[in-house]
Protein backbone atom coordinates (compact mmCIF):
# COMPACT_ATOMS: atom_id res chain seq x y z
CA UNK A 1 0.00 0.00 0.00
CA UNK A 2 1.02 3.39 -0.83
CA UNK A 3 1.56 6.33 1.54
CA UNK A 4 -0.88 9.01 1.18
CA UNK A 5 -0.04 12.07 -0.03
CA UNK A 6 0.61 14.57 2.61
CA UNK A 7 0.63 18.54 2.86
CA UNK A 8 1.74 20.69 6.04
CA UNK A 9 -0.88 22.98 5.32
CA UNK A 10 -1.14 26.83 7.41
CA UNK A 11 -4.47 27.60 6.20
CA UNK A 12 -3.90 31.44 6.41
CA UNK A 13 -1.06 31.23 4.23
CA UNK A 14 -2.08 31.40 0.11
CA UNK A 15 0.34 29.71 -1.23
CA UNK A 16 -0.48 26.99 0.94
CA UNK A 17 -4.13 27.57 0.34
CA UNK A 18 -3.71 27.43 -4.06
CA UNK A 19 -1.08 24.32 -3.35
CA UNK A 20 -3.97 21.97 -1.18
CA UNK A 21 -6.39 23.42 -3.96
CA UNK A 22 -4.28 22.58 -6.93
CA UNK A 23 -4.44 19.40 -5.03
CA UNK A 24 -8.06 18.56 -4.87
CA UNK A 25 -8.36 19.94 -8.50
CA UNK A 26 -6.16 16.85 -9.47
CA UNK A 27 -8.86 14.39 -7.13
CA UNK A 28 -5.88 14.20 -4.74
CA UNK A 29 -7.15 13.79 -1.34
CA UNK A 30 -4.30 14.75 0.72
CA UNK A 31 -4.09 14.14 4.72
CA UNK A 32 -4.07 18.01 5.89
CA UNK A 33 -1.49 18.41 8.63
CA UNK A 34 -1.81 21.68 10.37
CA UNK A 35 2.11 21.65 11.01
CA UNK A 36 1.64 24.97 13.84
CA UNK A 37 -0.97 22.90 15.79
CA UNK A 38 1.18 19.70 15.45
CA UNK A 39 4.25 20.00 14.38
CA UNK A 40 6.53 17.38 12.57
CA UNK A 41 8.92 15.38 14.75
CA UNK A 42 12.51 16.36 14.57
CA UNK A 43 12.85 12.66 12.66
CA UNK A 44 9.89 13.89 10.19
CA UNK A 45 11.42 17.06 9.84
CA UNK A 46 15.36 15.52 9.19
CA UNK A 47 13.83 13.11 6.28
CA UNK A 48 12.10 15.78 4.65
CA UNK A 49 15.22 17.79 4.42
CA UNK A 50 17.46 14.79 3.45
CA UNK A 51 14.19 14.47 0.51
CA UNK A 52 14.71 17.82 -0.45
CA UNK A 53 18.92 17.45 -0.29
CA UNK A 54 19.03 20.55 1.34
CA UNK A 55 19.76 22.36 4.83
CA UNK A 56 17.65 23.50 7.69
CA UNK A 57 18.40 27.60 6.91
CA UNK A 58 17.24 26.51 2.92
CA UNK A 59 13.46 25.80 4.47
CA UNK A 60 13.16 28.16 7.43
CA UNK A 61 11.35 31.57 7.10
CA UNK A 62 13.91 33.73 7.85
CA UNK A 63 12.88 36.59 7.93
CA UNK A 64 10.33 35.66 10.75
CA UNK A 65 11.01 37.64 14.50
CA UNK A 66 11.44 34.29 16.16
CA UNK A 67 14.51 33.52 13.83
CA UNK A 68 16.28 36.25 14.96
CA UNK A 69 15.74 36.49 18.48
CA UNK A 70 16.32 32.86 18.84
CA UNK A 71 20.01 33.73 17.53
CA UNK A 72 19.22 31.56 14.71
CA UNK A 73 21.40 33.16 12.15
CA UNK A 74 24.28 32.11 13.95
CA UNK A 75 26.77 30.42 11.77
CA UNK A 76 27.74 27.61 14.66
CA UNK A 77 24.55 26.01 15.58
CA UNK A 78 24.31 22.35 14.20
CA UNK A 79 21.75 21.04 12.13
CA UNK A 80 20.27 19.38 14.38
CA UNK A 81 19.94 22.20 16.61
CA UNK A 82 18.49 24.19 14.11
CA UNK A 83 15.94 20.88 13.39
CA UNK A 84 15.01 20.83 17.08
CA UNK A 85 14.53 24.87 16.89
CA UNK A 86 12.15 24.13 13.74
CA UNK A 87 10.36 21.28 15.24
CA UNK A 88 9.93 23.66 18.71
CA UNK A 89 9.23 26.43 16.45
CA UNK A 90 6.90 25.67 13.96
CA UNK A 91 6.24 28.69 12.57
CA UNK A 92 9.45 29.16 11.18
CA UNK A 93 9.28 25.87 8.61
CA UNK A 94 8.68 27.14 4.93
CA UNK A 95 5.26 25.99 3.44
CA UNK A 96 3.89 24.27 2.22
CA UNK A 97 5.87 21.06 2.25
CA UNK A 98 3.88 18.05 -0.06
CA UNK A 99 4.58 14.48 0.67
CA UNK A 100 3.42 12.37 -2.28
CA UNK A 101 4.83 9.04 -3.72
CA UNK A 102 8.22 9.40 -1.58
CA UNK A 103 9.24 12.55 -2.76
CA UNK A 104 8.52 16.16 -1.20
CA UNK A 105 8.33 19.63 -2.76
CA UNK A 106 8.05 23.09 -1.25
CA UNK A 107 4.91 24.47 -2.77
CA UNK A 108 6.26 27.97 -3.43
CA UNK A 109 5.22 28.28 -6.14
CA UNK A 110 2.45 25.80 -5.65
CA UNK A 111 3.37 24.14 -9.05
CA UNK A 112 6.37 23.08 -7.77
CA UNK A 113 4.36 20.10 -6.48
CA UNK A 114 3.04 18.74 -9.66
CA UNK A 115 7.09 17.29 -10.24
CA UNK A 116 6.34 14.87 -7.09
CA UNK A 117 2.66 13.48 -8.44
Amino acid sequence: MTEPTRIFHNPRCSKSRQTLELLTDRGIEPEIVRYLDTPPTVAELADILTALDCEPRALMRTKEKEYRELGLDNPELSRDQLIAAMVATPKLIERPIVLANGKVAVGRPPENVLSIL
